[in-house]
């Protein structure tokens, strides 16, 4: 059986995407990676802004629905074509060249944290909480994601997500430089629309030309040792912690890593 869904809608010359899963806090399953890349093709040159935004007021994406990674996951094959939908979902709202804004409420968190980083703009109820929980599941987090958290925050900021693991209320974020701005989650839908409207009236070539010059700017040279990197984020998958971690998660209780 299937977990959740992916809608999009367009009003005016905005699209509106919209994870739905709320009985799993808009987790995302591997259905719902495919089905946000479908989403992302629908996306024409008439439409000159795109919102992602989970459904209702209490997560955005709380991270991928672990619940399925025993069945979609088990062999290295399984773990490439899962990892494939998600990087391939990531990559076209990266890619796109029209304003992609993240409207965020409630859980951001894991795999959320990566689809709202995709996005130009992110915009947060002040009920929001973030998190990239990777060392307490004993994941490897790829460098892809890593280099879009450091376009947006500094290295010690990154650095201490990563290694500390824990959850950041929406005014921590704003300071670190995650989020764009903060609004009470009573007027994030109204002050989102009112926010995108205004972007779709403006030049779309100017638009575009300026988002695209931006990210060329930005570009640094990935010329590190980025094999060596794989292999630790491969070695992490391939672990016991990796288990434990993820057993500990569906468990509900504290994960004891060995470090093996």
């Amino acid at each position: 059986m299937t977990s959740g869904r992916v809608d999009a809608d367009l009003h005016g010359a905005v699209m509106w995407i919209t994870i739905d899963n709320p009985a799993k806090r808009n987790a995302m399953s591997l259905h719902m990676w495919r089905e946000l890349g479908m989403r992302l093709d629908e996306v024409t040159e008439q439409v000159r802004c795109v919102v992602v935004r989970g459904a209702g007021d209490k997560a955005f994406v709380a991270g991928a629905d672990i619940s399925e990674f025993a069945q979609q996951r088990r062999t290295p094959a399984d773990i490439a074509a899962y990892d494939d939908a998600a990087e391939s979902a990531m990559n076209k709202l990266y890619g796109l060249s029209q304003p992609t804004i993240a409207a965020i409420s409630g859980y951001c968190i894991g795999g959320g944290m990566a689809l709202a980083l995709c996005c130009d703009v992110r915009l947060a109820a002040d009920n929001s909480q973030f998190a990239i929980p990777a060392a307490r599941l004993g994941l490897g987090y790829p460098a892809s994601g890593l280099k879009k958290l450091l376009d947006a925050v500094s290295v010690p900021v990154a650095t201490e997500m990563l290694i500390a693991a824990r959850r950041y209320s929406a005014a921590e974020a704003l300071a670190m430089g995650l989020l764009n701005r903060v609004h009470p989650v009573q007027s994030l839908g109204t002050d989102v629309e009112q926010y995108v409207e205004s972007i779709a009236k403006n030049a779309p070539l100017t638009v575009r030309a300026a988002k695209q010059t931006i990210k060329a700017l930005a570009r640094t040279s990935l010329s590190a040792d980025l094999a060596a990197c794989e292999r630790l984020i491969a070695e992490c998958f391939a672990s016991d912690d990796y288990l434990e971690g993820t057993r500990a998660f569906m468990e509900k209780r504290e994960p004891m890593f060995k470090g093996r």
